[in-house]
């Protein structure tokens, strides 16, 4: 079975980075409200049978978000989405319905440039014109996809400690990038 997560992180990747790729093997009835929240940021997607294809515009729109349980919008997307709306044109909204400190990631984020105030499971993200690399931290598995999505989009360099977290959740991350032309290198 496809991991719709992973599904969801290129999804994502390819929406702050404005570009289109095409996700081969996913189930996409897998991740309905991901798709449906894509569309609302202004994103184009075709699904077909076993794969997705997205466009990206050249500036997100800002959405709202509220985790839910399968089959609602998944908690494990949520730091994902907060990075792309980052830079997003206007003002989004991010409940997290399922668990606390959560939002452990989004210190990292302000440090690369991100706009985001935290009042308990409510994030606010203002959309920045730019993110700026940084030397960051990976504080769980999807927050630290989250930081490698905004480190290919910041300007500059970023370097991500405890990547051990990311490693563990992504089959050969790094060299998925690498195939789409993402200059990332993983160093001891």
């Amino acid at each position: 079975m496809p991991d719709r997560i992973e599904t969801g992180t290129f999804l994502c990747l390819a929406a702050i980075s404005g570009g289109k790729i095409k996700v081969k093997k996913a189930n996409s009835s897998h991740i309905t409200p991901v798709i449906h929240k894509l569309e609302e940021t202004g994103c184009k997607l075709y699904v077909q049978k076993n794969e997705i294809e997205i466009q990206a515009p050249k500036k997100l729109k800002a959405i709202d978000i509220k985790t839910m349980p399968y089959p609602g919008f998944p908690t494990d997307m949520q730091s994902l989405f907060a990075t792309s709306l980052t830079i997003a044109k206007g003002s989004s909204v991010i409940v997290e319905n399922l668990f606390e400190n959560r939002y452990k990631y989004t210190q990292e984020l302000i440090r690369m440039g991100a706009k985001i105030t935290i009042e308990g499971k409510t994030a606010v993200i203002k959309g920045v014109r730019k993110l700026y690399g940084a030397n960051v931290k990976a504080t769980d598995l999807r927050g630290g996809a989250a930081l490698v999505l905004a480190g290919i989009v910041a300007k500059g360099t970023t370097k991500i400690e405890n990547i051990e977290y990311i490693l563990r959740g992504y089959e050969r991350f790094d060299q998925k990038l690498k195939n789409l032309g993402i200059d990332i290198q993983i160093s001891n």
